[in-house]
Parts: structure tokens; C-alpha cells; sequence
């Protein structure tokens, strides 16, 4: 068996499990949080957990240090709702692909606006 297929497989029992764990979770310090993603290692012993949180950087660090204080019940959970050769250690990561996604439209909304400015000025934007 090809590890593609089952890896991605893995991945998504995981990814559901975790997220539905992390929504009853009661920890105060726990924002808006998304689970986006997980990965896990070929030899099943980690697993990469991608999340997206809504707020500034205090609430980011607040959940961060949250999530790390639930690792083990989300993982136990795991253990009793995914059956898996081995138990993955879970890691915590912000999901920076989306931050990146959001800065790339603000400079792409910005750039908008230069341009029209520009075009209603008078003025050749740059490069025109």
C-alpha cells in the first residue's frame, strides 16, 4: 500500500477528531481557534496540528499556551476514537499560510487603492 493514500487518510481522521475535541474545550485562555490541518510523520509517531486563531497577539500567545495544556487530553481523545498502529505525540502550530494569505490581500487591496488614487489624479501610476 502506497503511504500517499493513507497518510492523507490519517491525516483527516486526525484533523476531525482534533477539531471537534478543541471546540469543547473549556480552557479560558482559548480564543477563536480553527483547526486547519494536520500533518503526521510517515513512522505515525507525531503529528503536526495546523490552527488559525482570530485576534491580536495577546489572545495568539494566550491560545497557543492553551492548546499546549490540552495536548494530552486532545491526544488521549485520539487514542480512543482512532484506531493507529502508533499514538501520535500532537505539536501545536499556527497555521502561517493564512496570515500570509491575509497580508498578501491587504497589499493587493492597498495596491488597488494607489491606483485608483493615481487614475483619479491625474497622475500615471508607476511602471505606466
Amino acid at each position: 500500500m502506497s503511504r500517499g493514500p493513507y497518510l492523507r487518510k490519517v491525516n483527516e481522521a486526525l484533523h476531525h477528531v482534533v477539531a471537534e475535541e478543541v471546540e469543547r474545550l473549556k480552557d479560558p485562555g482559548l480564543g477563536f481557534v480553527t483547526i486547519t490541518g494536520v500533518e503526521t510523520s510517515p513512522d505515525l509517531r507525531s503529528a503536526r496540528v495546523y490552527y488559525s486563531v482570530l485576534g491580536d497577539e495577546a489572545q495568539q500567545r494566550e491560545t497557543a499556551a492553551a492548546l499546549l495544556r490540552a495536548a494530552p487530553r486532545v491526544r488521549a481523545v485520539v487514542g480512543r476514537q482512532v484506531r493507529m498502529k502508533f499514538l501520535p505525540e500532537l505539536h501545536f502550530s499556527p497555521d502561517e499560510a493564512i496570515e500570509r494569505g491575509m497580508r498578501m490581500e491587504e497589499l493587493l487591496r492597498q495596491l488597488r487603492e494607489e491606483q485608483h488614487e493615481a487614475g483619479d489624479s491625474g497622475v500615471d501610476p508607476p511602471g505606466g
